[in-house]
């Protein structure tokens, strides 16, 4: 049986417009200051990002020209809005747009970097034409509207947030050298990045892809491994990965990773103090704990039945009728003597009543009513006919 190679999902091309006016509205702090690369490893997590350009009036941002260069951003240069007259910014990011989104085909996501509501309908013609439309904008000066009308939109605070953990637990960093230890937090951030991205199943090609997108100069050679595979059972040797093989094409996938290996461990060496600590009712087998069904009611017989027998005679009794049936036998005199003696068995108030009753009626036949006698009728006599006279 062939084994089937493992299965690769599209890769998203993306294109990005940054419209740098109206993001530079939030960074008025002295201490605030636009970090173009913190964005771009955010969006190089949805895929390969082709396309990447800024609209302002670089003279009033200058500061950031020397970041945006070393970034492969594209500066588009806009003219002074009290020169033309009209927002020149907005206009051109949206013709771009709309050109890229009708000639290049392949790029089926465009990220709007920007917080202004006049990108709305933009976004709306983009999402007519099949394209997935992300937003990216600081949180006081985003439109309700424009993030509404996104198919994602991320916050620009979200990406500065601050690291709970480290991506490599402290013991095993300790045991690495600076060029390891990098190596396993890029494969430990790419695992998380897929996962942020919903993605169930981790496979071994797609982790790769990630860090290449994440750092483009990745080979696994370089840190002494001979393929991408003996780079994942290292990590799962120190502890930093949990791998399985896929049954079918017998490629590796990342079940669990970082802090979902020590979350299951600390659950389970929490269970196990816990087991023992309960009671022997709740560890004993599912069918020792299920009480005992109650014993079946017996029917109670009829009451007729009950009444004609009487109570049943108890194990004492039982045994003293059985001593007199042996002395009858053998003297009828001393039985016959002590019969007057003989405790009387009791019957039923209810069937005694009721056997009384029929006896009584038994005893009395019921009277014939009176039926008074009528003389018998003495039967006619024939009637003589007197002899005729001769003449």
């Amino acid at each position: 049986m062939n084994a089937q190679p493992a299965p690769t999902e599209r890769r998203r091309l993306l294109a990005v417009f940054i419209d740098f006016e109206n993001l530079a509205l939030g960074f008025r702090g002295p201490n605030m200051r636009f970090d173009i690369a913190r964005v771009l490893r955010r969006l190089v997590e949805k895929g390969n990002i082709v396309v990447k350009r800024a609209y302002a009036d670089w003279k009033r941002f200058q500061n950031y020209t020397t970041d945006l260069h070393e970034a492969a951003v594209e500066l588009i240069e806009i003219p002074r809005r009290h020169i033309t007259g009209k927002n020149s910014a907005d206009i051109r990011l949206v013709v771009d747009a709309m050109d890229l989104g009708y000639s290049k085909e392949h790029i089926d996501t465009i990220v709007i970097v920007s917080g202004d509501s006049d990108f709305s309908p933009l976004v709306s013609k983009l999402k007519e034409n099949g394209k997935h439309v992300i937003g990216l904008g600081m949180q006081a000066s985003t439109s309700e509207l424009l993030r509404d009308n996104c198919d994602e939109f991320i916050y620009y605070e979200d990406l500065t947030a601050p690291v709970i953990a480290p991506v490599v637990p402290k013991p095993v960093a300790e045991s690495l050298d600076e060029k390891r230890r990098k190596l396993f937090e890029l494969l430990v951030e790419s695992c998380e990045a897929l996962r942020r991205e919903n993605r169930d199943t981790l496979w071994s090609s797609m982790v790769k892809e990630t860090m290449q997108r994440k750092r483009p100069a990745f080979n696994e050679g370089y840190y002494g491994y001979k393929t991408f595979s003996k780079l994942l059972e290292d990590a799962q040797a120190r502890g930093l990965v949990e791998l399985r093989r896929d049954e079918s094409n017998r490629t590796y996938i990342v079940t669990r990773f970082g802090l979902e290996l020590e979350n299951g461990a600390r659950g389970s060496s929490r269970s196990a103090p816990a087991a023992a600590s309960a009671p022997a009712q709740l560890q004993a087998p599912v069918a020792d704990r299920i009480d005992p069904p109650p014993p079946p009611e017996t029917a109670a017989p009829p009451e007729g039945d009950a009444d004609d027998e009487g109570p049943r005679l108890s194990e004492a009794e039982a045994q003293a009728l059985e001593a007199r049936r042996r002395i009858s036998e053998e003297d009828p005199a001393a039985a016959s003597a002590g019969a007057a003696d003989r405790p009387r068995r009791r019957r039923g108030r209810r069937g005694g009543a009721r056997r009384r009753a029929q006896k009584a009626t038994a005893g009395t036949p019921a009277e014939a009513p009176a039926v008074e006698a009528t003389p018998a009728k003495e039967p006619a006599r024939p009637r003589r006919r007197a002899p005729r006279k001769s003449t």
